[in-house]
Parts: structure tokens; C-alpha cells; sequence
């Protein structure tokens, strides 16, 4: 098996996951809350049934705010050379992907308005089998890491 990577991104994104993760609890939260207390209403159910929905909602933003953004942090890295991108994401399961730069069709960054608010920016890279993401560095070093890849790309084409 090959070495970890090495280059980590940006520890600012632990924020930018934890309040994504909260607002994706809150806006799950409400709507299960109002189908079930709708359904509840049609079917006679019990009374703590509407409450199942919040108690979920609360476990997925606990689990989204307090303890899955620090595990993949951790877990992200990354590493460039002449021949391929390696990337090396996940929580649970540590997924591994190798990107020769032969194959890479183009590459961009994109911002969100969160990463935007903290700085951050992704890189994009697209090959005929999908697109894969460098999720954040410092707008700076993904404007950079870019054109680096970039530049790589077009010297392999030339090689081949």
C-alpha cells in the first residue's frame, strides 16, 4: 500500500461543515416534524410519535456539529506530483483515489458563500470519469494549486 499523502486542507473548513451540518439538521428537523405531526393528525398515533423526528434531527446535528467535521479533517489529504493527483478522504471508510494527470480534461476552483465568508475555495478536477474535489484550501493556495495542476496536465499531454 501506498503512503498517506501529506498535504492536509484547510483546518478553517471544520466551521464551514459544522454549520452546514446545522442547518441541514435544522431544515430536516422541521420538515419530518411537520409531516409527522400532519400524519399524526390523520392517524391518530400517539403522543411522542412528532417528537421522533426533532430526537433524529438532534443526534444528526450532534454527530454533524460536534464529532464528524474533526474526523474529516483529519482523514482528508492530499498529494500532487508530475504523474497523478492522490487523494485520501472519509469517516467511517477511507476511500483512495489516483488521478493521472494524463487524464485530466480541465481544472477550476469554486467558492461557496460560506467558504467565501471564511476564505476558502475547492478545486475541481474533471476527467471523462467524473470530477474530483480538493474540498479547501486558502483561496490563495487553491488559485495556485490550479494552475499548478493545470500546467502539469498540458506538460503530460505533450509527453504522450
Amino acid at each position: 500500500m501506498r503512503f498517506e499523502p501529506g498535504e492536509r486542507i484547510d483546518l478553517r473548513i471544520m466551521r464551514v461543515w459544522k454549520i452546514s451540518g446545522f442547518l441541514e439538521a435544522v431544515i430536516l428537523g422541521t420538515v419530518g416534524f411537520v409531516i409527522v405531526a400532519l400524519l399524526f393528525k390523520k392517524f391518530n398515533w400517539p403522543q411522542w410519535v412528532p417528537v421522533l423526528p426533532v430526537a433524529a434531527a438532534l443526534l444528526y446535528g450532534g454527530l454533524e456539529v460536534a464529532v464528524l467535521p474533526r474526523l474529516r479533517w483529519e482523514r482528508w489529504r492530499y498529494r500532487i506530483s508530475t504523474e497523478e493527483i492522490y487523494l485520501q478522504r472519509g469517516v467511517w471508510f477511507i476511500k483512495r483515489t489516483l488521478i493521472p494527470m494524463t487524464r485530466i480534461q480541465h481544472v477550476d476552483t469554486a467558492q461557496g458563500i460560506l467558504m467565501r465568508r471564511y476564505g476558502l475555495a475547492a478545486v475541481n478536477v474533471s476527467t471523462a470519469a467524473g470530477t474530483h474535489q480538493i474540498p479547501a484550501l486558502s483561496e490563495e493556495a487553491a488559485d495556485e494549486l490550479r494552475d499548478l495542476i493545470a500546467s502539469l496536465a498540458r506538460v503530460s499531454d505533450d509527453v504522450v
